[in-house]
């Protein structure tokens, strides 16, 4: 059953391993919204991959046309603080990948940038949907750079998570609702 966002839900939080169905659930959320939908697209393109362009055309494909698609690879915070308003709903796909555009920020320099999206995150009025991939189910990482990006997006979710309700995992297939399902940690 698919549960409308309600003002009560202002921030949510759809996360779960690759090719798992997180993406299309944050779209039906926000299709069901009832709202008008903002997409953030965190992605940047690269003409040289084919496959990533593959991935970001499934996408779009899958989007409602009357939906207004954004692509916003760095500045998340200062865009959804000029973007949310009330009678609107951001979908911002992905955590993940934003992330990866800012890996080489330094630990002062990320806690900066994530202590920022949170302050803004509580600060705005429009409802948010967040799709978030899950790293750290498996083997840790052999390189600094990959144990980085695991731990950090590890740390954005709970933190995000934190703040969201309802939380979702969504894994082959089946969506969970977390915040139902589950106790947060303080």
């Amino acid at each position: 059953m698919i549960e409308p966002l309600t003002p009560l839900s202002r921030l949510v939080l759809v996360t779960g391993p690759a090719r798992s169905g997180k993406s299309e659930w944050a779209e039906t959320l926000a299709q069901n919204s009832g709202q008008s939908v903002i997409y953030i697209a965190t992605s940047r393109l690269d003409s040289t991959d084919t496959e990533w362009q593959n991935r970001i055309q499934k996408h779009q494909r899958r989007r409602p046309p009357e939906w207004k698609t954004l692509e916003v690879p760095v500045e998340l915070a200062a865009t959804l603080q000029q973007i949310s308003q009330p009678n609107t709903c951001i979908l911002v796909d992905s955590l993940g990948t934003w992330l990866a555009n800012l890996l080489e920020q330094d630990d002062e320099g990320w806690q900066q940038i994530l202590e920022g999206l949170i302050t803004t995150l509580n600060q705005t009025s429009g409802q948010i949907i967040f799709v978030a991939e899950e790293t750290g189910w498996g083997v840790v990482p052999a390189y600094p750079m990959g144990r980085l990006f695991r731990d950090r997006l590890g740390i954005l979710t709970r933190n995000i998570g934190a703040i969201a309700n309802p939380v979702y995992l969504v894994t082959a297939g089946y969506v969970l609702n977390l915040s139902q399902l589950g106790s947060p940690l303080n």
